[in-house]
């Protein structure tokens, strides 16, 4: 199983809505992705309850059988339509995906 970890620090103000709301915005629209792209085994989001300085506003967890799977995910239109808005209102995104 591949889990693709990606986190986001998202633009205070941007669209005029703070960091916490674009947080909501994703975790609603990345979460009606479920039953939406088939290559998703797992799907959990979560919003940072402690802001700090160091911390990023959200968590994306995703589980597929492959990577082929993850590729495939990556440009379904759902997703893209998703990742187009989260380009216009992030700060900074980090990805990590590994095997287990």
């Amino acid at each position: 199983m591949l889990k693709h970890i990606v986190m986001w620090r998202f633009k205070e103000g941007a669209e005029g809505k703070s960091r916490m709301e674009h947080a909501q915005w994703m975790k609603e629209h990345l979460e009606a992705l479920v039953g939406v792209v088939p290559q998703i085994r797992s799907l959990e989001f979560g919003i940072n309850e402690f802001p700090s300085p160091a911390a990023y506003d959200a968590v994306l967890t995703v589980c597929f059988d492959s990577k082929a799977d993850l590729d495939t995910y990556k440009v379904h239109p759902a997703h893209v339509a998703v990742s187009e808005h989260c380009e216009q209102v992030r700060e900074a995104r980090v990805v990590v995906d590994y095997f287990v």
